[in-house]
């Protein structure tokens, strides 16, 4: 029987790359990453994480973009990632008026996820910059952490109630925290 698969699932507007709020990113030459993402993504797999990106990619659904260059600006991320490997991106194009089952916080993109590569929700950890991500991670089984980059401080304030399981300055705060949470509560 092999081993249950642990992951984190990542935002990605936000979180891994730079994001200006209210604004789409569609140019591949516009991405940038975190500067905290890379020794992050070191960590993680170190401890045997897999990585997936989970995003709302509304511009599609609202015009303003093609999925065609969403998939460029994927390209173009992963290679800036590297050697991190991401197992897969997956991404809900509609807009937010189209009430379908795939925006975050809806889980349908998560779950599929969860079922094709076996992995094992209580092992595994949501990143994220707001309030649909961490209600993402709680609906699929994951503990959710925020990042409070781009929208996250603003979504503390604006959603107190919202209580992630831990609200972290960059990317590598939370993988830090993942590590610690993940030893202190599976610990076998």
């Amino acid at each position: 029987m092999t081993a249950p698969v642990k992951a984190v699932f990542f935002d990605r507007d936000g979180t891994l790359i730079h994001e200006k709020p209210g604004t789409y990113l569609s140019d591949p030459a516009k991405v940038r990453p975190y500067k905290s993402v890379g020794p992050a993504l070191a960590l993680l797999k170190k401890a045997g994480y897999k990585f997936f990106i989970v995003s709302n990619q509304s511009g599609i659904g609202r015009g303003y973009f093609t999925e065609k260059e969403v998939n460029a600006v994927h390209e173009r991320m992963l290679k800036l990632l590297k050697p991190a490997v991401i197992e897969e991106i997956v991404f809900c194009p509609h807009a937010p008026d189209e009430k379908c089952n795939c925006r975050k916080p809806a889980p349908a993109l998560g779950l599929k996820l969860i079922k094709k590569y076996h992995i094992n929700p209580a092992l595994s950890y949501m990143v994220g910059d707001k309030k649909a991500d961490v209600e993402f991670g709680r609906a699929i089984g994951f503990t959710p952490v925020l990042v409070t980059t781009a929208n996250g401080k603003n979504h503390l304030k604006k959603y107190p109630d919202m209580r992630p399981a831990k609200a972290a300055s960059n990317l590598l705060n939370a993988a830090r925290f993942i590590l610690k949470h993940a030893e202190r509560n599976h610990a076998a």
